[in-house]
């Protein structure tokens, strides 16, 4: 069964870092590889909507970061190994959240996905609490 697993995340004091990582196991994908999935990182806090905060594209050649976290999160990928990143820096409470991957199937080498209803493939989440 096609699934992506979230992990690294954690408890982190304000201004600290964590990288979180998501791993496309078992088989391909509806028959397609990791590579030709745009990824994209989503969170959602207690009581809000879940929200973008980054994507990349296929080749991990463009990448595209909500404004939030723009300077502070970077997202990369590792096609040989179907593992999707996020490094988060210089973390403040209001980036306390679940921590979501997603995998959404498109052709153009060159795009990425903001809108959570395009992703075909999500995880269960990881959780990140910015507290000091």
């Amino acid at each position: 069964q096609e699934q992506l697993v979230e992990s690294g995340g954690g408890l982190v004091q304000p201004g600290g870092s964590l990288r979180l990582s998501c791993v496309a196991s078992g088989r391909t994908f509806s028959g397609r590889t990791f590579s030709s999935y745009v990824m994209g990182w989503f969170r959602q806090a207690p009581g809000k909507e879940r929200e973008f905060v980054a994507s990349i594209s296929r080749s991990g050649g463009r990448t595209d970061y909500a404004n939030s976290v723009k300077g502070r999160f970077t997202i990369s990928r590792d096609n040989a190994k179907n593992t999707v990143y996020l490094q988060m820096n210089s973390l403040k409470p209001e980036d306390t959240a679940e921590y979501y991957c997603a995998a959404d199937w498109v052709l153009a080498i060159m795009v990425v996905t903001t809108t959570p209803e395009e992703y075909d493939y999500w995880g269960q989440g990881t959780q990140v609490t910015v507290s000091s």
